[in-house]
């Protein structure tokens, strides 16, 4: 139960972006808005919680993890009632909806990124690999079904997702209050002034590795909700597609890159150089499928190259999660995760505008500039990530087994 407790934390942040996709258009109808304006419904949520990760990645090293969760999920529950209040009541609708997802941003930030710093804290070795991998499932899972429950959502009134928001937040809450049960801490946590030192010193040594990994989940993440924004356009617009049966159409590449995070997670253990083997291997099937894409307009060949993406996705993130998560010791892990989670954000909340912006110019143009992206930083993953041949031993503690074994230069 603990580990269910901390898979639906995840859950419910992707609920936040992935199940307002297939609402977009609609939206925009209703509201008489356009489609840049739309697509400022996920940058807002996402680049709220990009601020906001660090800070609250901060406090949950100062203080601890349900400290910071709870509270989190409470907000992100109340902006979404904010939004479904606004869209059914308010006049000036778009723009209390916008300061609702801000909100949700804010709250967002207090999950996912917390919930893997939770992982590392309450397991080791293999373990902590597989449940942050059934955590990047769970991720993927809600995205999986997000779609399909917003589609359904939407029979009743097109905003009724956002009245469904703060009913998954509560459940989460109780699961979290419930279940998690923390480690006390041994020590006083140390002053700012050391913290952060402590924190330079680990950009200083490992910053070059580190980044690279920051760069490849945010690019996942780019390329995943840039092409569901398009794909959610496409349905609608060229192949008349719209309710349950799009929600299941964009489900397909997202239940592709769910099973393969979880058997991965499953998998990699802390053999770190089957890890970077597989982040190679994954940026490049998607370099593959992108570059292929634009020769398909037909749906059906169209999603089967697309599930390559997926696939390749699915094989990046929990590997990306896991050396992270195993890069630092305790004190620091939540600032160190919650950073790579806030450039998840970033990707996540640039996509949907860029591509709108490409649509608009080239949809070959686009398809092969997000194969350059992912060739660029598989490339970079190859030369900068270096591990040592010899596996870390399972019983090696968290704080002293990918950080002090990384071999980088």
């Amino acid at each position: 139960m603990t580990i269910v407790a901390i898979g639906s934390i995840p859950l419910i942040l992707v609920l936040g972006n992935s199940m307002l996709i297939p609402i977009l258009p609609q939206m925009s109808k209703e509201l008489g808005i356009s489609q840049f304006q739309v697509s400022l419904v996920i940058t807002a949520f996402s680049v709220a919680a990009a601020i906001s990760i660090p800070i609250l990645g901060y406090l949950s090293d100062r203080f601890s993890r349900k400290a910071i969760i709870i509270p989190a999920l409470t907000l992100y529950g109340v902006g979404g009632l904010l939004a479904g209040i606004a869209a059914a009541w308010f006049d000036n609708a778009f723009t209390w909806i916008m300061a609702g997802r801000i909100m949700q941003g804010i709250g967002a930030a207090g999950t996912a990124p917390i919930a893997m710093a939770l992982t590392g804290d309450l397991y080791q070795g293999s373990k902590q690999s597989k449940v942050l991998g059934l955590v990047e499932a769970s991720n993927g899972f809600g995205k999986v079904v997000s779609p399909i429950i917003g589609s359904l959502l939407a029979i009743l009134f097109w905003y009724a997702s956002f009245f469904a928001f703060p009913l998954f937040c509560l459940i989460s809450i109780l699961l979290t209050l419930f279940f998690v049960k923390e480690k006390k801490q041994k020590k006083e946590p140390p002053p700012v002034s050391q913290y952060a030192k402590g924190l330079m010193t680990v950009f200083k040594n490992e910053g070059r590795w580190l980044f690279t990994a920051y760069l490849a989940g945010a690019t996942c993440l780019f390329t995943l909700f840039g092409i569901l924004f398009y794909l959610s356009d496409v349905l609608e617009t060229t192949y008349n597609t719209d309710g349950v049966l799009k929600g299941a159409i964009l489900a397909i590449p997202l239940l592709f890159m769910t099973t393969t995070s979880y058997i991965t997670g499953s998998k990699i253990g802390k053999k770190m150089p089957l890890m970077k083997k597989l982040i190679v291997l994954g940026l490049f099937l998607m370099t593959f499928s992108f570059s292929t894409l634009v020769f398909f307009e037909s749906l059906t060949p169209f999603i089967s190259i697309l599930v390559l993406s997926s696939i390749g996705t699915g094989l990046v993130l929990p590997c990306i999660n896991s050396f992270i998560t195993g890069s630092v010791s305790a004190e620091k892990r939540g600032f160190v995760t919650s950073l790579y989670g806030s450039v998840r954000f970033l990707g996540v909340a640039i996509g949907p505008p860029i591509y709108g912006a490409l649509m608009a110019w080239s949809r070959g143009g686009m398809f092969f500039i997000t194969a350059g992206l992912t060739l660029i930083v598989g490339l970079l993953c190859m030369l900068l990530i270096r591990v040592p041949k010899k596996e870390t031993s399972e019983s090696e503690s968290a704080d002293d087994s990918l950080f002090k074994k990384m071999q980088l230069t």
